[in-house]
């Protein structure tokens, strides 16, 4: 190897060292999930990727880092800064989008749902094991026939009798839901309208989840169709401070930044994959690096990258100092997302065929990026959230 490429820089997507806002303790924290990611999740991750599998051997160490329920506070789980919780989701999108979207329904959808919305012995049950990944969660709002609209076209219904509810209908694209322990389960009270959130667990009589396949993005994550046929569940789990969407968006308005962040996670893994290859491969006598279209290219990545940085960091520093609305939220998911589409595109490009390729990463990136622009609000809703918030005039049909 040249003295040249022994001296370059590394491939680093902190351009402006916004992970040097937390303490050093928590940078020690998002160097070990960095760690982990390279040493346990980069190696095999095609295999799982290409079979649409979940590799369940990683669960030990993602206990052992700890980062699960990140921001809430008591209930085994950590107390942390949202700020935080976002650099992790980089982290771990960085390195393997799906896990990063596994922890998300898990730790954001699920545990949120719970940390939200239920009631203290609900707290006291189900957050400390999930906490330590002892009991795996998942989220059940999307349904066949509504996505978008969930909020006043949800279908799956509620049906109260005595102490017991009776669910029926589907869900769809549930994260989780064919290994998870307990689903968050949201459907309309049929007495009220009103829409309800259940925590229905594994093994329940009348629910039934099938695992979607043939997916082109997030292929790892196992989704489920459920079916919830005349399911019963005891009043006890029925979340008791969820009584209308609003609290359903509650939780939705706080993994939404969650998201975003994990679009920062997917571009800058994007990128440092390509400034690396750009410095390495060797084309007409020299690195392809040193060409001006190719550090076109990559500048144009890392603006956007930064971009989204100091966006969905001071969303976070809302977030915690109880500022964030709906509207900064969906800003940043619609901004990131499409930024972050745009980036992993220009990975590709400057791999040109081998962009293709799973061996070389970036090809799992585009189609991961996908599944990241679409969930958790498409950039249509999310753009119609800040233009109602902005102009004072709702455009929803």
């Amino acid at each position: 190897m040249s003295i040249a490429k022994q001296t370059l820089p590394r491939a680093d997507g902190d351009f402006y060292r916004i992970s040097t806002i937390v303490s050093e303790e928590d940078q020690a924290l998002l160097h070990r999930v960095r760690t982990f990611m390279e040493a346990e999740v980069t190696p095999i991750i095609n295999h799982y990727w290409t079979r649409e599998e979940f590799p369940h051997q990683l669960i030990p160490g993602l206990t052992a880092l700890g980062i699960m329920g990140t921001s809430y506070h008591g209930y085994g789980c950590p107390g942390k800064s949202g700020l935080l919780d976002g650099m992790l989701m980089i982290e771990l999108a960085w390195g393997g989008r799906s896990i990063a979207t596994f922890r998300g329904v898990h730790s954001g959808l699920a545990m949120g749902s719970i940390y939200l919305c239920g009631s203290e012995e609900q707290k006291q049950q189900w957050l400390p094991a999930m906490a330590r990944l002892e009991k795996i969660g998942a989220f059940g709002l999307t349904e066949p026939e509504v996505g978008s609209g969930a909020s006043g076209g949800l279908t799956t219904t509620a049906r109260r009798e005595g102490d017991t509810w009776i669910l029926s209908g589907q869900k769809k694209w549930i994260g989780n839901a064919t290994f998870s322990d307990v689903t968050v389960i949201w459907a309309r009270d049929v007495a009220d309208k009103q829409v309800k959130g259940f925590l229905v667990e594994k093994g329940t009589p009348g629910f039934k989840p099938e695992k979607m396949k043939d997916k082109i993005a997030l292929r790892v994550v196992q989704n489920a169709l459920i079916t919830l046929e005349d399911c019963r569940v005891p009043e006890t789990s029925r979340l008791q401070n969820a009584n209308s969407f609003r609290d359903t968006a509650a939780v939705l308005r706080m993994t939404r930044a969650g998201v975003a962040w994990e679009a920062v996670g997917c571009a800058q893994g994007a990128y440092e994959l390509a400034l690396t290859y750009a410095q390495e491969r060797e084309q007409f006598g020299r690195p392809i690096g040193r060409f001006q279209l190719v550090q076109d290219i990559l500048v144009r990545m890392l603006g956007n990258i930064t971009a989204s940085q100091c966006l969905v960091m001071r969303l976070s520093q809302m977030q915690d100092a109880g500022m964030m609305n709906d509207e900064h939220a969906s800003l940043a998911k619609a901004f990131c997302t499409v930024r972050m589409r745009e980036t992993v595109g220009y990975a590709r490009e400057l791999l040109a065929g081998n962009g293709i390729l799973l061996d070389h990463h970036v090809g799992r990136f585009v189609a991961d990026a996908e599944a990241i622009y679409s969930y958790e609000g498409t950039r249509e809703m999310n753009t119609l959230i800040v233009g109602r918030a902005i102009t004072g005039f709702s455009a929803f049909v």
